[in-house]
């Protein structure tokens, strides 16, 4: 979960982006004017700002200007218009905008954009990996559960060597249940109950984010909404979980 800016005169505009930005885990801020952008950024950096050039009161490339020559410009900009020339895009990657998206902004575009962004970000602040020994292994004494089970195959040390993941030795169950579930339910709600299991463990592996879990499980995301949905699953509240 990152927080996002977003500057746009356009009330639609900022309305879909935060949408968007929204279903995908994100905190979004919206600003109207350059001066509700400064003001924003005045609180503390963002982690991204999706920056539109056109705007009444200050143009974008003059606001990117001016917090570069403050100091300011310390997190990813992508820049976005739909009528700015090439020299106009050039400049803006010149000062020190990282992407430029041009309007109608399609989607896998913009979230891939914002993905960069986020990456170069992360990448900038990543702390020095620390050494800490090895947990002891994962002893299941009780029933497996769907939870445990997870816990005991992406536990840390529990790779060999050769950098195989080796099974947790799970007790052979001879009960009427299994991982929770109940033999004895109805084939529906069993099945959808592990369904509902299975994307709730991915939302919150892929930190609430719907294209990752959609790449992840092999569905599109379309197909992907309808199906947590019916599941009655809340991506928001699935990832918080976590």
């Amino acid at each position: 979960m990152a927080n996002i800016l977003v500057v746009d005169d356009e009330m639609g505009i900022r309305e879909l982006l935060s949408e968007i930005l929204g279903d995908e885990g994100h905190v979004v801020t919206t600003a109207e004017n350059a001066q509700q952008a400064r003001d924003v950024r005045a609180q503390g950096a963002p982690d991204l700002v999706l920056l539109d050039i056109w705007m009444p009161d200050t143009d974008g490339v003059t606001l990117l200007k001016e917090w570069q020559r403050d100091g300011m410009l310390t997190m990813p900009v992508i820049m976005m218009s739909g009528h700015a020339t090439i020299d106009t895009a050039v400049e803006a990657t010149r000062i020190g905008a990282l992407n430029f998206l041009e309007k109608p902004i399609a989607l896998q575009k913009l979230l891939k954009a914002v993905q960069q962004g986020l990456t170069r970000t992360s990448e900038a602040i990543r702390p020095m990996p620390v050494y800490q020994p090895r947990p002891a292994p994962v002893a299941l004494e009780e029933p497996a559960t769907a939870a445990a089970v997870a816990t005991a195959v992406y536990a840390p040390g529990s790779n060999t060597g050769n950098g195989v993941a080796q099974s947790p030795q799970v007790p052979v169950q001879t009960e009427t249940a299994v991982f929770g579930l109940s033999f004895d339910m109805p084939l529906r709600e069993a099945r959808d109950a592990f369904e509902r299991a299975y994307f709730e463990h991915h939302l919150v592996r892929e930190g609430g984010s719907m294209t990752r879990v959609a790449e992840r499980t092999g569905l599109e995301r379309t197909h992907l909404y309808r199906k947590l949905k019916q599941l009655g699953v809340e991506p928001s509240k699935a990832s918080r979980k976590g």
